[in-house]
């Protein structure tokens, strides 16, 4: 985490859609990027569930059904993947619930559900201000405030202790409450606490933490839970303890407990006294307790004013949501002192990076041609850009352009959550934070370097083998037909042709299942993918496709075809790579003696690039601007270079966040293309049929000349890529001019699952023209993790 100094507040602005009115006792949870608000009160109890989209800053209400609940505050608040669990808390008319309900949040469908009571003694006694904990498959229940009075006008609090596990039934339902007998002395009656569960990537039991709370007093007592021994302990801990309080949040990213605001007591409040007798304040405090070492970490004490406005102001019964390594908090009451006898709700949202991103997936490549590659990499949740790198083994040459002309390079805004169209070139840093969001497209990559060994062969059902690359030269991978035959002359000279690899995650299945383009308001079933631009020769593909899996989705890569009669991996391995993991804090550095010096191509909002020139770093110093914590060259000092055809360049890319830029990725290297050769297929789609599968294609977008003939393949099993997965094995299953095939069920029945990633079928479509076989689309037919052989 950053230093204290160092935190990077942000507060999100420029909503769309339907804001919640402010609120406390609300609760929320995280499914990927959105956050899923319920319940809590503000001159009334709310009952509508609000939904945040964190990547488009957009608000909406989905349309639920079922068994609704009623509104509530203070309850119990859970996910499990993409069902959430809703236990108690306070209901209309004052009055305390011990009510169970479910959400499958992939169709907003609401169910109450009914859990046995346990096998010897009673069920939990409506309360509220409890702690409602996950971990695997059981719900962990601890304390709270019931009401002993029958009467809800007539309230007689009374604290609770009790501990009840909750059984859920796999992806939907729940067995049964049970009460496990328990090791220690238990923590002391409570309510507004927090209860967080972890456990320690190597070793360890999973242990659940119970900080703070509501006992008449304030607590800022620390208790630890051992799942499976079920033992109380209270740790030893370091460090400054945050001061006692109650309704604040807890928070776990990675081996950090974060604790924010809350009412703790005002100074002179005799902690002896009754809650009734004592003045009380709202905080805007945030500590950290790392659970490994147990020692406390502050980071906004209680005595810092914040006169600027640049982080959350005091307040309690908030929410606070983890999504990656960034904490969301939303709303809460900004606390009253007993004479003013009133309380104020916030209204902002607010996020804070808790430390630098995660190294990006390599650099993938699209679409190479002779003067340009269009890139991607995997997204990295929460960031706020990323920052490309090249170098080749050219002389580096600037340009003769003006460094302020137009390149296919996007600038990023640097705060997610505006709203703009515009894309503009960033010519200097200020450009960049200034600029307009762009939008970019999801995309995937590859490359070669040396000459494969070269085969012949005239049989149509020939198998191709891919062995895995051994050394720097032949870390990547391309695909090459196996029938040289027409090929003429210039064979060896496409060796240096490179490869697009294009993953558009799911191309048009023209089949009955509901893959289809969903609302904002089932956003939560749908996991985002990018529409394809038409620079990545007319792949079609949905904008958004449903989070459960398929066996007609669909992922397409576009590869190298070489006229050779061996293929390597499309997707490159570590073990392939030769390249040190390198991690430096300057974005612009000079690497290893004998290497090239890594330029700039630029910072982009989202996860794909357009690179047809490079900056120049020159000798010395240079000016410096700041993104967050982060220094980045002034671009618009800085001169450019084009890229020329039949050259290999190498890539990485950092993202960035607020606490600046993370490692950079492993190293990726692709050549641009020779002209002369056709271009890869586009636009494949799947569909099943009596016979099997059809498959289609449409034509390159720039065939150079007439398309002599299609090939198609599918990657089969062998014994040899049961030995080494990494290794595909292909056989042709179709050589013609027509643009389309049938795959049969007896072709598919000896299909090969390749689990690099997701399950699929591999297919490989390439054209040929007079000069030779051009760049290849690769089709993965997602299969679903429980398929084992496909059209079931």
């Amino acid at each position: 985490m950053a230093a204290p100094s160092l935190l990077n507040w942000r507060r999100v602005s420029s909503f769309t859609g339907p804001v919640p009115r402010a609120r406390h006792g609300h609760r929320a949870v995280a499914i990927r990027e959105l956050m899923i608000i319920f319940g809590g009160g503000n001159e009334g109890i709310a009952d509508e569930l609000h939904v945040y989209n964190t990547v488009t800053n957009q608000w909406f209400l989905p349309a639920v059904r079922g068994d609704i609940p009623p509104g509530c505050a203070a309850h119990g608040f859970v996910c499990d993947g993409t069902r959430i669990l809703v236990f108690g808390g306070m209901v209309e008319y004052g009055r305390y619930s011990n009510e169970l309900y479910e959400l499958q949040a992939s169709r907003w469908l609401w169910k109450k559900v009914k859990p046995h009571a346990p096998s010897s003694g009673l069920p939990p006694c409506p309360r509220l201000g409890h702690s409602f904990s996950l971990y695997g498959n059981k719900c962990y229940l601890f304390g709270g405030l019931a009401n002993e009075s029958e009467d809800s006008n007539n309230n007689v609090p009374r604290y609770l202790n009790d501990f009840y596990e909750l059984e859920l039934q796999h992806g939907s339902g729940v067995v049964g409450w049970s009460i496990p007998v328990t090791k220690g002395i238990v923590p002391s009656p409570r309510e507004s606490h927090t209860a967080v569960i972890y456990c320690k990537k190597d070793s360890g039991s999973p242990k659940m933490y119970v900080f703070g709370g509501m006992c008449g007093a304030r607590l800022d007592d620390l208790w630890q839970l051992d799942l499976e021994t079920m033992s109380w302990s209270k740790p030893e801990t370091k460090g400054t303890v945050p001061l006692p309080r109650s309704l604040h949040t807890a928070s776990v990213i990675g081996n950090k407990m974060y604790i924010f605001g809350g009412w703790v007591p005002h100074k002179g409040e005799n902690i002896e006294a009754s809650s009734q007798d004592c003045e009380w304040k709202c905080t805007s405090s945030f500590s950290y307790l790392n659970l490994d070492t147990a020692e406390w970490t502050t980071l906004v004490s209680d005595s810092q004013e914040d006169k600027k406005n640049s982080r959350p102001r005091p307040r309690a019964g908030h929410c606070a949501v983890a999504i990656g390594t960034r904490l969301y908090f939303w709303s809460g009451r900004d606390g009253y002192r007993k004479a003013l006898n009133s309380q104020v709700c916030c209204k902002d949202l607010w996020y804070l990076d808790t430390e630098k991103p995660p190294a990006p997936s390599q650099v993938q490549l699209i679409k190479a041609t002779t003067n340009s590659f269009h890139v991607k990499w995997d997204e990295v949740p929460t960031v706020e850009g990323y920052l490309l790198q090249l170098n080749t083994d050219l002389p580096y040459q600037a340009t003769s352009s003006d460094s302020s002309a137009a390149t296919n390079m996007q600038g990023v805004r640097m705060d997610p959550h505006r709203q703009d169209s515009n894309s503009i070139i960033p010519n200097s840093i200020n450009d960049i934070m200034n600029s307009a969001k762009t939008e970019h497209t999801a995309m995937k990559v590859t490359s070669v370097k040396n000459k494969p060994d070269l085969k012949s062969s005239t049989d149509s059902n020939a198998v191709l083998h891919s062995p895995l690359a051994t050394n720097a030269s032949n870390h990547n991978s391309c695909m090459v037909d196996m029938l040289r035959k027409n090929e003429g002359p210039h064979t060896s000279a496409n060796i240096g042709v490179l490869s697009s690899c294009l993953d558009l995650r799911t191309v048009i299945p023209e089949t009955s299942v509901s893959s289809t383009v969903c609302s904002a308001q089932t956003m939560v079933t749908q996991q985002a993918i990018k529409t394809e631009s038409s620079s990545t020769n007319g792949a079609v593909v949905k904008d958004e496709t449903s989070l459960t899996t398929f066996s007609t989705k669909s992922e397409v890569d576009e590869t190298c075809a070489l006229p050779a009669t061996k293929i390597s991996r499309v997707e490159t391995h570590a073990a392939a790579m030769p390249f040190s993991k390198e991690t430096p804090s300057n974005p612009v550095t000079t690497t290893k003696a004998g290497e090239r010096q890594w330029c700039d191509v630029g910072i982009f909002k989202n996860n794909t690039a357009l690179v047809s020139q490079f900056y120049l770093l020159p000798k010395g110093n240079q000016s410096i601007s700041k993104i967050g914590n982060a220094d980045v060259p002034d671009y618009s000092l800085l001169k450019k270079q084009d890229l020329v055809p039949g050259t290999g360049y190498r890539f990485r890319v950092a993202a960035i966040n607020g606490c600046g830029i993370g490692p950079f990725s492993k190293i990726s290297e692709f050549k641009t293309c020779i002209p002369g050769f056709p271009g890869a297929p586009s636009a494949v789609r799947i569909s099943k049929n009596v016979e099997g599968i059809h498959l289609s294609w449409e034509p390159p977008t720039s065939p150079s000349g007439n398309i002599l003939e299609y090939s198609a393949y599918l990657a089969i099993r062998t014994a040899q890529i049961q030995d080494n997965p990494s290794q595909l094995v292909f056989m042709r299953i179709y050589c013609g001019l027509k643009t389309s095939c049938i795959v049969t069920t007896g072709q598919l029945a000896n299909a090969h699952i390749d689990y690099t990633s997701r399950p699929a079928i591999v297919f490989r479509i390439s054209a040929k023209n007079e000069k030779g076989y051009g760049p290849a689309t690769q089709v993965r037919w997602l299969q679903g993790n429980n398929k084992k052989t496909p059209l079931n």
